[in-house]
Order: structure tokens, then C-alpha cells, then sequence
């Protein structure tokens, strides 16, 4: 049978595990549900299957038994907290959270690619690693997985993974080589003053004030300390202090993101940070406590890998489908994989009028996509893996 249509023959199957998934959608590093209905397909299809890698995640190996490169092919599990407003009859059934993000649609076509290269596996060599990981929407699962050992035993040599692309249209792939989401990173700040009457603020420490300045200070770091022909952003997304009208609140609670493609600039942003909170609590006779949490790495394609995906996304979607996505200051933990082997974290056009964008309550998708998806790993796992004796090549 042709790839095509045995990729198209799957697709009840891929509308209904996707289904499923969107039923019970559950947060970082709690997908235990999700993380069984993955282990139990995969044995079900009679691959090697491994759980309870960083606590919820779960590797199935496609072995050939012939000698050849080990292709990781990567999903991630997770959800969002947000509650969902799509009025599906497949809806969250996890109150509070929801597949916002399409992980529900890479869970399920790994799942389905399981199948497809179960189908196919007499014209590949090596063999194939699913990794399902937990966290991509935070802390992060992909870090822990590899420290456990998912890039080993057997040893991987090439990585893929996709994310479901609202920005481009439904029916195009999109690939870039070199850079695609920024090096992400957290930071949370408490400023401490002196709390007293609004109406004596000579007696007091305003905490609020100097966190409203310690914002303005932060925003002028992009515009005044990086290079503005390198995209950089700092942003404060949360601000809490006060309890009433007329006090002057004793501390003030911030947490924001910095991010940039440059990861020398990516390793510095705490003593860039700090340097200008230190300056604006002292000037205001403020305290503070900050803590930093790195985040993900710049997510980075390796050009030679780019371009053969390319080549095979062509033949998937036509030459004049594929498209080069722009950057973007997202971040993504798949950039761990692809500082270890040489990669390509391609994108699948989603854009549809009739559907809102990631991270909404009423983000949605065409399932069809999930085929080019799968059809997209199919071939790519040919080409990375070639073709044994026994396929007659």
C-alpha cells in the first residue's frame, strides 16, 4: 500500500485517540492518566515500552532487528490550566484544564506514527524511540527525561518533533532552519518597604510604588541595553501588592519572563535583571528577594536535518506548501533534544478562521492536519533510517 494511503486509512483512528486525549487533559508532571492510555497503546502495538521516566513519562522502541540509527521522535503530554469555552462534545472533562495547545494532536499522531512504522518497519533499519514527555508548558519534562537516560540504550541519533502552527495556514508545513523559539527565562521578585496610612506616605516604604518602578526600569532593558537588531523581550506578567484603598502596602509580589535567541544574553539575565532591581530598591529604600528559574534553551534546527525535512515535506504537502514559519520569542523544551542530536522541530499548519489560537479556551484544530502530521514522520523515518535488504533496496 502506498504511505499515503496507508497513513489516510488510520484516520478514524487518529480522530479518536485525539478525542479521547482532549477528554482528559491533565497538567505538568500530573498526566498519569495520559500516560497509561500512552503505555497501553504502545504495547498494544507490541513495542518496548518504558514508564514512570520523570515521573509521568513513558518511551516505546520500534526495534527492527537491524543494525542502523535510532531515530527519537518526541511528544509532549501535558495541558494548560484554563477552562475550556469550545462547546465540543469532546470537551475537557478535567475541570480547569484544557488541551489549549494542541499536545493532545502530537500525542496522538506519535501514537498513530507508532502504528503506521509498525506497518512500514521492513523498509527501515535501527529503530524508532517515542518519547512522551510531561511539563513542555512548565517546569519541563524534556531535561529530566534525557538526564534519565531517553538519548540512550540504544543511543539516539536523530530527533524530530512537531507542534500543531496556528500563524501559518491549515495544509502547509513550516520549516526553518537555524533558530525557531527563544531561550526562555523566569524570574519572581518580593519588594519589601514600610506599610502604613495613605495618607502619611513621608512615614512609610511604599512597596507598590517601587515595584510600579522597578516595571518602567525593566521594559527600558530592551530598548537601551540590547542590540535592537536582535529580538528581546522582558515582560512583567504579574504584579500583586496592597490590601486597601488608603494602606500603603509592605511588600509587593512581581513575576515576569525574559527572553532572546542569544544564549550568552539568555545566561546573564539574572545579573542584568538584578542590577536593576538593586538600583531601584535602593534609591527607594526598599528591600527585595529574587529567584530565577533558567527555562528552556533557544530551540534550534540543524540546517542539514531542516532541509531534508523539507525535501520530505514536499512530497507530503507539495513544494509550494511548505513554507518558512517566522521566529518566534516562545519557548520550547524540545530545544533540549536538539542540543544533543541533530534535529528538526517542524511546524503544522493550522490557521483557520474558525478556530482561535493556542493558549485560548476556545483554541481548536482541522484533525485532518494530524494525517499530514503522521505521514510527515513516516517518511522522514524512511529517509533517516533507510531502507533494509529486505525491502528489496
Amino acid at each position: 500500500m502506498d504511505i499515503k494511503d496507508l497513513i489516510r486509512s488510520y484516520r478514524e483512528r487518529i480522530v479518536a485517540t485525539r478525542r479521547e486525549l482532549h477528554r482528559m487533559p491533565e497538567l505538568g508532571f500530573l498526566e498519569d492518566k495520559t500516560s497509561a492510555y500512552v503505555a497501553d497503546y504502545l504495547k498494544r502495538e507490541g513495542l518496548s515500552v518504558t514508564t514512570g521516566i520523570a515521573r509521568t513519562g513513558v518511551v516505546g522502541l520500534l526495534e527492527t532487528g537491524r543494525p542502523g540509527p535510532i531515530l527519537l521522535i518526541r511528544a509532549d503530554m501535558d495541558a494548560l490550566p484554563i477552562t475550556e469555552a469550545t462547546g465540543l462534545a469532546f470537551a475537557s472533562q478535567n475541570p480547569g484544564v484544557m488541551h489549549a495547545c494542541g499536545h493532545d494532536g502530537h500525542t496522538a499522531m506519535a501514537l498513530v506514527t507508532a502504528t503506521a512504522m509498525k506497518a512500514l518497519k521492513d523498509r527501515i533499519k535501527g529503530g524508532i524511540k517515542f518519547v512522551f514527555q510531561p511539563a513542555e508548558e512548565g517546569p519541563g519534562g524534556a531535561k529530566p527525561m534525557i538526564e534519565a537516560g531517553v538519548m540512550e540504550n540504544p543511543h539516539v541519533d536523530y530527533a524530530l518533533g512537531c507542534h500543531i502552527w496556528p500563524t501559518i495556514p491549515e495544509g502547509t508545513i513550516g520549516i526553518r532552519a537555524g533558530a525557531l523559539l527563544a531561550a526562555m527565562f523566569r524570574f519572581d521578585l518580593t519588594i519589601t518597604g514600610k506599610g502604613g496610612h495613605g495618607a502619611m506616605p513621608h512615614l512609610c516604604v511604599d512597596a507598590l510604588d517601587t515595584g510600579c518602578q522597578v516595571v518602567a526600569a525593566l521594559q527600558r532593558i530592551v530598548s537601551r541595553q540590547m542590540d535592537p537588531l536582535q529580538p528581546a523581550v522582558v515582560t512583567v506578567g504579574k504584579f500583586q501588592a496592597g490590601t486597601a484603598f488608603n494602606v500603603i502596602p509592605e511588600s509587593a509580589n512581581l513575576c515576569g519572563t525574559a527572553r532572546t535567541f542569544d544564549k550568552a544574553i539568555w545566561k546573564r539575565w539574572p545579573e542584568i535583571i538584578e542590577i536593576i532591581v538593586r538600583g531601584v530598591c535602593n534609591s527607594m529604600g526598599a528591600g527585595f528577594e529574587m529567584s530565577y528559574e533558567p527555562g528552556y534553551p533557544p530551540t534550534v534546527n540543524d540546517p542539514d536535518m531542516a532541509e531534508r525535512v523539507r525535501r520530505i515535506a514536499g512530497e507530503v504537502v507539495g513544494v509550494d506548501r511548505v513554507v518558512v514559519p517566522e521566529k518566534t520569542l516562545g519557548g520550547e523544551d524540545m530545544a533540549f533534544f536538539l542540543e544533543r542530536v541533530p534535529g528538526c522541530f517542524f511546524c503544522l499548519g493550522a490557521g483557520n478562521d474558525a478556530y482561535a489560537g493556542i493558549h485560548n479556551p476556545r483554541f481548536g484544530f482541522n484533525e485532518e492536519i494530524l494525517l499530514t502530521g503522521v505521514e510527515t514522520y513516516c517518511r522522514a523515518a524512511i529517509d533517516l533510517l533507510g531502507r533494509s535488504s529486505t525491502a528489496g533496496s
